[in-house]
């Protein structure tokens, strides 16, 4: 017995998408599908007016996940003369993109329902129409399917393009794909469908709590509300008098570092990328001692904040405690603030808001790609603070109460997610067995 052999445990067998239970089909999307026509407009002739619903393969990547109801969902709208040659989308219909950006989107899938008499669909421009030619398959089941990794894997492995990935019909068609049985299908699907309602739930929980606290900022940061108890006067100061000396400083440009200056161990180089992802953690960049001591004014302490100024701008990080010292490359702002003058974290909040985040979008330039303006003109951007520091104190409580109440929300955003992946990943290849509408049992090693 060879030792492949020997790792499949009793009840189950070895296939080209790896181990599945022994009374799994495996067939291949040829066997399965009928390919239906497919229509090729672009945008450009897409509207709100018309009859028929058409689904394109850019919001499949953006939109779309998974399951599209058209009782629920709105799509773009076409109308049917311009695409009589497509074939009418059905019910419980896969709908494919055949092109993706990236190796993570290729061949995303969504299964279609609601469709009822009154309503016609097509699939549109990139994408394949997959009809399940004898129902193997129930219901809701091919719309989580998509999500599995030995289909991924197979469609990596045929993908072809350099900048964009495409899968063809031909090589799809040949791609294998397991059937269990429909008993066994509905309760995957049931239990899923459930695990996702939970994450939608929790999703649309972050949602709310977020639009919450900037209902709160736009009231406690403007004075529209205050707090009991505090009636003095509020000042206005500019970004500038919020600082230490020195305390606002753009990023080097030029020959200041150069990719010759770096080393693989050293002093840190601070990136956009720490800015946008809120994090230490990332970057490849260092610098050695005798530049690191050249460059003291672009120098990061702890408590300092820095501010993407390039691209994606007005993201603000703060430094926490017991980071790594370092510098700020290019498309990096610096700001210290003076603690004797602004709580950090009513800074932090002010900066944030969307009342702020606009003034910043003002004083820049770029089109596509915007950039901050000069700092002359950025350092004069004003914004309120109560004069009584007890009443910021207050204010920043309040606010970084709801931080941490979202922060703990989007962590079990994300365990929750990560638990359903992991099961629908052992439900797709049987390692965890229905036996039992709600009792599954996982299958021995």
């Amino acid at each position: 017995m060879s030792g492949d052999e020997e790792r499949v445990p009793k009840g189950y067998k070895q296939t080209e998408v790896g181990v599945i239970p022994e009374d799994w089909e495996l067939k291949t999307f040829g066997e399965i599908f009928d390919f239906k026509s497919t229509a090729s407009n672009s945008r450009s002739d897409l509207t709100e007016s018309h009859l028929t619903h058409y689904i394109h393969y850019g919001d499949i990547h953006t939109v779309f996940h998974r399951h599209l109801n058209l009782e629920k969902r709105d799509t773009p709208m076409i109308s049917r003369e311009l695409c009589k040659n497509a074939a009418l989308v059905r019910n419980g219909d896969w709908v494919m993109a055949d092109a993706s950006e990236d190796y993570s989107g290729i061949c995303k899938a969504i299964e279609i329902s609601g469709i009822t008499n009154e309503s016609s669909v097509v699939a549109g421009l990139h994408t394949f129409l997959l009809r399940d030619r004898e129902e193997i398959y129930v219901n809701g089941f091919k719309g989580h399917l998509g999500e599995a990794k030995y289909l991924h894997d197979q469609y990596v492995r045929v993908s072809v393009g350099l900048k964009v990935f495409g899968v063809t019909k031909t090589s799809l068609r040949d791609l294998f794909i397991p059937v269990p049985s429909k008993l066994e299908q509905s309760r995957i699907e049931e239990i899923l469908t459930d695990s996702q309602s939970q994450i939608q739930a929790l999703e649309n929980l972050i949602t709310k709590k977020r639009d919450i606290k900037q209902g709160t900022m736009q009231e406690l940061l403007t004075g529209k509300t205050r707090l009991p108890g505090f009636t003095e006067d509020w000042d206005t100061i500019s970004l500038e008098e919020a600082t230490t000396i020195g305390g606002l400083v753009r990023g080097p440009f030029g020959g200041t570092l150069k990719k010759s200056f770096f080393v693989s161990r050293g002093f840190k180089v601070y990136e956009q990328k720490n800015a946008i992802r809120q994090s230490v953690e990332v970057g490849d960049y260092f610098i050695e001692s005798k530049k690191f001591n050249e460059l003291k004014r672009f120098q990061i302490e702890d408590g300092d904040f820095i501010v993407s100024c390039s691209g994606t701008i007005g993201r603000i990080f703060q430094i926490p405690n017991n980071s790594p010292p370092g510098v700020i490359n290019q498309a990096l702002l610096k700001i210290s603030i003076n603690e004797n003058i602004v709580n950090s974290d009513y800074f932090l909040a002010v900066f944030r808001s969307l009342s702020f985040q606009n003034r910043i979008l003002d004083n820049s330039h770029g089109g596509a790609m915007p950039n901050l303006v000069g700092m002359p003109i950025f350092r004069n951007v004003i914004f309120q603070i109560p004069s009584e520091r007890t009443e910021q104190d207050a204010i920043a409580e309040i606010l970084s109460d709801m931080d941490a109440e979202i922060t703990a929300l989007e962590l079990r955003f994300e365990k929750t997610k990560a638990i359903k992946q992991g099961m629908m990943q052992q439900l797709f290849t049987g390692r965890i067995r229905l036996v039992e509408p709600s009792t599954p049992v996982e299958a021995s090693a």
